[in-house]
């Protein structure tokens, strides 16, 4: 008999790869998306400092551009790098100071202040957190605009963001977007106008790229398992075959796509174990399908995410656990 330890973490970014061990460093490295994946066909890794270390309360964290250039640095609890705490600093690929955030148990919490590529000052801002909910919502307080003029003062103004291939503006009233926004998104592919009040976004239209429009009262709904985490957790649990292999013991790092539909596709394994274990993680997970996709203003989207699931094979009578909720590392998007 075996005893089987199944431990189920839910990723967004970071996604996380074992590749190089240096002393007491430990260096990973992760694709566009912050997923983990091979040397070589990265676009940032992570370099982990003290990873070795023993009854280490944090972890001091850098993050690289391909190029060698640093991206953030900051601490983590994690060794892995996905519990930030405290000042992280960011910075654009050409050196430049892009922003410094500060974190609570991985949520942005407190001031911030953003730069922009030429080293001009952007914004000062500030996240409000609240722990119970596990949520932080941004306030405005400053804000120039590429030339160098100042369009909110003490929170209250015109106020824009631009990314890359995303774009929004209206005006904020102490600190928080008022009356009528709007903006796009070229990624996905849709415009969208928005009206807010106290504070609040009480409703949104959008026109995805076939010319549909979406109604929408919550402006990103993350993917979720229509019975519940539990529901995955269990079915997880209950369906994975173990090789008939004594002292198994090991960590399968995969990800996957939850498609439109709410189907999971494209699952690959990045760091197996062998012995048909990393198989066998791909075949309960592709036939998983009790999933809510995510929704952006009203549109379904495709989400990547990352799964490692830890195995563990011992003399003994067959038991199986999963984590509990509170097990779970969350992320935190900003929704500016």
């Amino acid at each position: 008999m075996k005893s089987i330890l199944f431990s189920i973490l839910f990723l967004l970014v970071p996604k996380l790869c074992i590749s190089q061990v240096t002393s007491n460093i430990k260096t990973i490295y992760m694709d566009s998306l912050w997923q983990k994946t091979s040397e070589g066909n990265h676009k940032y890794y992570r370099v982990i400092k003290g990873y070795y270390s023993e009854k280490q309360d944090s972890y001091q964290i850098q993050d690289y551009y391909k190029s060698g250039v640093l991206e953030k640095e900051g601490m983590s609890k994690s060794k892995e790098g996905n519990s930030r705490e405290g000042e992280f600093i960011f910075y654009y690929e050409n050196g430049a100071k892009k922003s410094v955030s500060n974190y609570t148990k991985n949520l942005l919490n407190g001031k911030e202040l953003r730069w922009y590529e030429n080293g001009k000052i952007k914004q000062e801002g500030e996240y409000i957190t609240d722990l119970k909910k596990n949520q932080s919502e941004y306030k405005v307080n400053q804000f120039w605009d590429s030339s160098g003029i100042q369009k909110v003062t003490d929170g209250n103004g015109d106020y824009e963001e631009v990314g890359e291939k995303t774009f929004c503006s209206g005006k904020v009233k102490d600190g928080f977007k008022d009356g009528v926004w709007e903006g796009y998104d070229k990624k996905i592919g849709y415009t969208f106008s928005e009206n807010y009040s106290n504070k609040k976004l009480v409703s949104g239209v959008s026109i995805d790229s076939d010319k549909v429009s979406h109604n929408y009262k919550i402006v990103e709904l993350k993917p979720e398992a229509k019975n519940g985490i539990e529901d995955f957790y269990n079915y997880v649990a209950k369906n994975f075959r173990m090789p008939e292999v004594e002292g198994l013991r090991g960590k399968i790092y995969l990800t996957f796509i939850i498609d439109k539909e709410g189907k999971v596709i494209q699952p690959k394994v990045i760091q197996g174990i062998g012995y048909g274990a990393d198989e066998e993680a791909l075949r309960v997970l592709s036939l998983y399908k009790n999933f809510n996709p995510k929704e952006i203003r009203g549109i379904k989207v495709e989400c990547p995410y990352s799964l490692p699931i830890s195995i563990q094979t011992a003399g003994g009578s067959n038991t199986k656990s999963t984590p509990s909720p509170s097990e779970m590392i969350k992320n935190t998007n900003r929704n500016w």
